[in-house]
C-alpha cells in the first residue's frame, strides 16, 4: 500500500511539473483546462436540477411520466394470469445484488407482488444468485404487506435455482414447461440465457414482458417477447410503478437535461454555420463571441 501511495505521488508530481521551456501554470488553471470547464458546469447544473425536481416530486407524487407500452403490459399480463388461474413467473436476471439492474428489478418485483397479492394470483420468482434470494424474499413480503395480505406470503414463492448460468436456465425452463405460467416477466440483467428463456416461454404460450439495459441481449427479447423495455425504459419503469420521489426526480432531471443538451447542440451548430456562411461577419464579431463558440464546442465534445 505504501509503495502504491509513493508511486501515485510520483506520478502526480510528474504530471504537475511543467514541460521544459514552458511557462509555469497555476494548479487552478491546470484543473480547469485539463478537466474541462463545460463538464464541471454540466455536473453542477444537472445536480441542481435533480435536487430541485426530487423536492417537487415529494410535493407532487403523481408527477406525470409518459406511460410505456411495456409498463402497461405488466398489468395486462397479471390480469391474464388471474383470469386463467395460472401463475406469474418473475425472473430478476442472473446478476448479483451489486448490479444496479438487479436493484431496480427488485423495485418492479415489489409492484408485481403487490398486484398479484391483491388479485390472489400465484407468483413464482426464479432466482439465480444466492445473495439475491433473501433480497427477493423480503421484497415479495413487502409487496404482500402493502397489499394488506401479509399472511398470503408463502416461502416457496421465491425459488433459488443455481449460481451456474445454464443450470439456472434449465431449472427455470423446467418451471415454465411444468407449471405453464400465463405470464413471464423477465426484468434485470441477462446474458446468453435470454433467448433460451424467451423461446421456452413462447412455446408455453405465455405472454412475455422483458426489460434489460444489456443492449447485446435486446434483439433476442424484441424477437421472442410480446413487449420489451429497452435500455433506459427499464429504469423509467421503476419510477413509474413505484412513484418514489427520488426516482421520479432523477428521471425528470435526465429528460430536461437532455432537452438542454439538444438546444446547446442546435445553438452551437447554428452559430458555427452562420459564421462559415457569412465570413465577412467574422471580422466584425468580437473576440468574446469566439470564446462563446469555443465554449459551446467544448461542450459538444463532452
Amino acid at each position: 500500500m505504501l509503495l502504491l501511495c509513493f508511486a501515485a505521488a510520483a506520478l502526480a508530481e510528474e504530471a504537475a511539473a511543467p514541460a521544459p521551456g514552458a511557462a509555469a501554470q497555476s494548479p487552478w488553471v491546470w484543473w480547469i483546462f485539463d478537466f474541462k470547464l463545460p463538464i464541471l458546469v454540466s455536473l453542477l447544473l444537472f445536480s441542481a436540477m435533480m435536487l430541485v425536481l426530487i423536492r417537487v416530486a415529494r410535493a407532487r407524487p403523481n408527477m406525470y411520466i409518459r406511460p410505456l407500452a411495456g409498463i402497461t403490459a405488466i398489468e395486462e399480463a397479471i390480469g391474464r394470469a388471474t383470469e386463467m388461474g395460472r401463475p406469474v413467473l418473475y425472473v430478476p436476471g442472473i446478476d448479483n445484488v451489486n448490479n444496479i439492474q438487479t436493484i431496480y428489478s427488485m423495485v418492479i418485483l415489489e409492484h408485481v407482488a403487490k398486484t398479484v397479492a391483491k388479485y390472489g394470483t400465484p407468483l413464482i420468482v426464479s432466482v439465480g444468485q444466492a445473495f439475491v434470494t433473501p433480497m427477493a424474499e423480503e421484497t415479495v413480503k413487502q409487496g404482500f404487506t402493502n397489499a394488506g395480505v401479509p399472511d398470503a406470503y408463502r416461502p416457496g414463492i421465491v425459488r433459488y435455482q443455481s449460481d451456474e448460468q445454464f443450470a439456472f436456465t434449465a431449472a427455470t425452463n423446467g418451471i415454465i414447461l411444468r407449471e405453464r405460467p400465463a405470464a413471464n416477466l423477465l426484468m434485470g440483467s441477462f446474458y446468453a440465457e435470454s433467448l433460451l428463456l424467451a423461446e421456452t416461454g413462447f412455446m408455453a404460450k405465455s405472454i412475455q414482458v422483458a426489460g434489460t439495459a444489456n443492449v447485446h441481449q435486446l434483439p433476442f427479447f424484441v424477437v421472442a417477447c410480446d413487449y420489451t423495455l429497452i435500455g433506459e425504459e427499464f429504469y423509467a419503469a421503476t419510477a413509474y410503478l413505484s412513484r418514489e420521489p427520488s426516482l421520479l426526480g432523477t428521471i425528470k432531471a435526465q429528460d430536461y437535461f437532455k432537452v438542454m443538451i439538444l438546444l446547446v447542440l442546435a445553438l452551437g451548430f447554428g452559430l458555427e454555420t452562420f459564421k462559415q456562411l457569412l465570413p465577412a461577419i467574422g471580422s466584425v464579431i468580437p473576440a468574446s463571441s469566439d470564446g462563446a463558440h469555443s465554449f459551446l464546442f467544448d461542450w459538444l465534445q463532452f
